[in-house]
């Protein structure tokens, strides 16, 4: 099968031919549909093979949608021929986090091995990807595949991080956006579905701010050095409830903070490398700075059913699945709009 790995520190990604795999005991082995392209496989390929588990190649793609095309021992509830997509933050199944369905939050990942697709363990960008366990797999039904896949990472990540401040989208709040790609756009979207606040949303390019009108923002302006006092304005001098920083580079961790309010929850999503030191008189009084990392199972199935009633869509970008070292340099390059999404055949 043809596979899109990491094969080189500092190279370009190739495509190669691999053997399939197949399905052990508890295990499932999806023909892929489709696999989205994430800034998270760049950061991979930054750090030396081994860095996240496994030498290189390492076959990339940690947002995958499928069919099952063979199930091992003692899997049950799925059929051959079902569409799902797979959950990405695998966990032991059975810590604290792992009960409650919070696998992104894993307590035992690290000790016993356990690495997501495509960030550790064989990914989706390749013509079949084999999943640990059922549990991962969320039916998806006649949701159209190529849509659908980005929301297991660009949709779970916003959504996770927008529903532990929706007691702060209250009507008559503002929620800020910085940076509108894979994950903002979808970011934007979801918190109009979710709340009635004001959504003001940050990029330095103009395609993504027509990106971010589209998707339901009712203010998009540049990110720069005005950009801090434009939200203070269109907030009453009192600055966002809710800041997202999408992109966690230096300079937007650093707009995040000046856009923030007093009991602010401001999230750093993006893993730019941006740092923002906390203590009296650095941030807004009692404004919550968190990181969060993916989300949990139930939120992906929360995620799919909204995107069955309509209430969220990934822009994307199609691509073949030969086409991954020139999709990986334009989004390298910002030459991507939304999200790039990869089709096997």
């Amino acid at each position: 099968m043809k596979a899109v790995q990491y094969v080189e520190f500092g190279k370009p990604v190739e495509v190669r031919e691999i053997p399939a795999p197949q399905p052990g005991p508890g295990q499932v082995l999806l023909k892929v549909t489709a696999a989205g392209v994430c800034h998270s496989d760049i950061f991979v390929m930054s750090q030396p093979p081994g860095t996240f588990g496994s030498d290189a190649p390492l076959t990339l793609g940690h947002e995958g949608a499928g069919t099952v095309a063979a199930l091992g021992d003692g899997v049950t509830g799925f059929e051959i021929g079902d569409a799902v997509v797979v959950y990405g933050p695998w966990g032991c199944g059975s810590c604290h986090a792992c009960a409650q369905g919070k696998e992104n939050y894993c307590t035992r990942a690290e000790e016993l091995g356990i690495r997501p697709p495509g960030l550790g363990a064989p990914g989706a960008l390749a013509d079949y990807v084999l999943v640990d366990d059922a549990r991962h797999l969320v039916p998806i039904g006649d949701l159209d595949p190529i849509q659908t896949v980005p929301l297991t990472d660009a949709g779970l990540t916003p959504y996770h991080a927008i529903k532990r401040s929706l007691d702060k989208l209250y009507a008559g709040s503002t929620a800020v956006v910085l940076g509108v790609g894979g994950l903002g756009h979808i970011g934007v979207q979801l918190i109009r579905a979710l709340s009635t606040a004001q959504v003001i949303a940050l990029d330095v390019s103009d395609d993504k701010l027509e990106l971010a009108r589209k998707s339901g923002a009712h203010l998009a302006i540049k990110s720069d050095d005005k950009a801090a006092d434009i939200v203070r304005e269109a907030t009453n001098g009192l600055g966002a409830q809710v800041v997202l920083d999408f992109a966690g580079v230096q300079p937007t961790v650093d707009l995040a903070v000046a856009c923030a309010g007093v009991e602010s929850d401001l999230t750093i999503v993006g893993i730019g490398g941006g740092v923002l030191p906390v203590g009296f008189g650095r941030v807004p009084y009692e404004c919550s700075v968190s990181t969060p990392y993916w989300g949990s199972r139930s939120e992906l199935i929360e995620l799919i059913d909204l995107a069955r009633h309509g209430a969220v869509s990934a822009h994307v970008e199609k691509y073949a699945l030969t086409d991954a070292p020139d999709v990986y340099d334009r989004l390298h390059h910002g030459r991507i709009n939304g999200r790039a999404v990869l089709i096997p055949g």
